[in-house]
């Protein structure tokens, strides 16, 4: 099997969960100290060897676009090549309807290769050497299968969370047989939560075609996903390291004084 090389990262999101901050910039460019939350996702796929990347935008979110142009100030401030990113393309989605018809818009670019989903608001810091997203590439080169990081979640709060049901088939790699989107804590089938790193074929595109307006009237990946559990297996793993979601106030709040204090300021 040959190695992922494409990577979806879907920044299409209003952040309504972040207004009136949003009005004026997307969430994907609020800053972690020195950086907007967008620059650490591409850091994550870059260090997991990736060539190229989509990003899937929608309005207002211009400011994206244009921080990942060559800026007149780099050559004179980017001693370390921090900002010589890869090939990086954008496609507008052109209404809000949901993460599974965001990744829609990437299948001319992805054709026949597998590909990586990692989403715009989310940063992932590893417990070793290794990317977050290194260690599932690593799995999903062994099993070959559509493979999603996985993280507990405490029950009280999986009412915010796509949530899988499964078998655990060897440390921390589950075969999942169910998928639920943002269930109750008494229907929850698990408190394992999906975290915003999915490794998928191409064969996913043709069941969100047929894929119906699910949670919050948006076409749901985990939808998508559910029906494809009736034609292949599909495996999570539990993410080696640790999860900073900024789809919220207070979780940018606490990410930046966490990476803030780190840093000694």
């Amino acid at each position: 099997m040959s190695r992922i090389k494409k990577c979806v990262i879907p920044a299409a999101g209003m952040g309504k969960r972040l207004y009136p901050l949003t009005r004026g910039q997307p969430k994907e460019m609020l800053p972690i100290l020195n950086k907007p939350v967008i620059h650490y996702v591409v850091d994550e796929a870059i260090r997991s060897g990736v060539d190229e990347i989509l990003m899937v935008v929608g309005a207002g979110k211009e400011a994206i676009i244009n921080y990942f142009d060559r800026h007149k100030m780099d050559d004179e401030l980017d001693a370390n090549g921090e900002y010589n990113f890869p090939d990086i393309y954008f496609v507008r989605q052109k209404e809000q309807k949901g993460l599974a018809d965001a990744i829609s818009y990437a299948r001319n670019f992805t054709g026949d290769e597998d590909f990586l989903v990692l989403l715009g608001d989310t940063i992932y810091r590893s417990d070793d050497s290794l990317t977050v997203t290194s260690h599932l590439l690593k799995t999903y080169h062994r099993i070959a299968k559509p493979l999603i990081a996985l993280e507990e979640i405490p029950y009280d709060d999986v009412m915010n969370y796509g949530i899988i049901g499964g078998e655990e088939t060897e440390p921390g790699i589950v075969r999942i047989d169910k998928f639920v989107e943002k269930p109750n804590k008494m229907d929850a089938p698990s408190n394992l939560g999906i975290t915003g790193i999915y490794i998928l074929q191409n064969e996913i595109y043709d069941f969100i075609e047929v894929t119906k307006p699910g949670k919050n009237g948006e076409l749901q990946l985990t939808d998508s996903l559910g029906m494809m559990l009736k034609n292949q297996e599909i495996y999570g793993e539990r993410i080696n390291g640790k999860r900073y979601d900024i789809g919220s106030l207070d979780l940018w709040i606490r990410t930046f004084i966490t990476f803030a204090k780190e840093k000694g300021y």
